[in-house]
């Protein structure tokens, strides 16, 4: 699909949809059979941080702990019919993207996010899996870095991804800046420099925007049970995003909250387990 102008109709009604701040997130990404990552984990994410989750499935993976054992991309016009159902009735505060897989669904969901309007648009560039896997095809990276990163209002890599889209090394917090200010330098408007992947004691993420920067760091967590971090904390910053309140504040509250997630998993699975996405509601 080409870029959209969105009907008047639906552009009025989304228009003033959108003053009210309702929490909507339309979220562009994977299926996880097992329910750590994608799309499972995004509406938790969001339902747990009080916004309401809306989906447009890019693929169907067959998925545990263990890895991904097969992905069925879905064909382009079931994604546009989705996410354009999800855009022309109940409309979006915020949309997020997760696994894209190719060129083709990349450059349909740039599409779509143009055909949304001016919803900001949470960018998790995801290209391998926990277990490893492949999540992104090698020639689909250039199309994310020439279509998505300029529609990012926050893009949240981590250090692979990052390496990937610039080609700048990220193996400390130099690293980390150097490859967040490049990806703002490509468009993005605010970067989320996850550093789950950069050793250290300490796991220091930094979000950079045009007006400086902010640290958020907490002792690392000895688990193998992280399955879905990424995904949980792009759908816990489109929530806060989607509710209206600043970037900042919406990053520091999904931050926490996937930090919590994390330190309570469940310890499912024989391999990289899920996080506890439900914890708010055990207190």
């Amino acid at each position: 699909m080409g870029e959209h102008d969105l009907p008047q109709a639906v552009s009025d009604r989304v228009g003033d949809d959108r003053d009210q701040k309702r929490g909507r997130v339309l979220i562009l990404a994977g299926s996880d059979s097992g329910g750590g990552a994608g799309v499972q984990a995004d509406i938790k994410a969001v339902t747990m941080l009080g916004g309401f989750a809306a989906t447009a499935i890019t693929a169907v993976t067959i998925q545990n702990t263990l890895g991904v054992h097969g992905v069925y991309p879905l064909p382009i016009d079931v994604i546009e019919a989705q996410a354009r159902a999800v855009l022309d009735d109940i409309g979006a505060d915020a949309l997020k993207t997760g696994m894209l897989g190719s060129v083709e669904v990349v450059e349909a969901v740039a599409g779509l996010i143009d055909y949304a309007g001016n919803v900001p648009t949470v960018v998790d560039p995801v290209m391998i899996a926990k277990g490893g896997s492949p999540l992104l095809e090698d020639r689909a990276v250039e199309a994310v870095r020439r279509l998505m990163v300029p529609r990012a209002a926050l893009l949240t890599p981590n250090a692979p991804e990052a390496e990937a889209l610039t080609g700048i090394a990220v193996a400390d917090l130099d690293g980390q800046r150097r490859a967040g200010e490049a990806l703002l330098e490509m468009g993005a408007r605010a970067v989320l420099m996850k550093g789950g992947h950069v050793p250290g004691e300490t796991v220091i993420d930094l979000l950079l925007t045009r007006d400086g920067e902010t640290v958020l760091e907490s002792e690392r967590i000895d688990t193998r049970h992280t399955h879905g971090t990424g995904c949980t904390l792009a759908s816990a910053c489109a929530a806060g995003i989607a509710k209206g309140l600043p970037l900042q504040v919406a990053v520091a509250e999904a931050w926490a909250y996937v930090a919590e997630a994390i330190r309570r998993a469940p310890g499912l699975g024989q391999g990289h387990g899920p996080l506890d996405h439900g914890w708010p509601l055990r207190g």
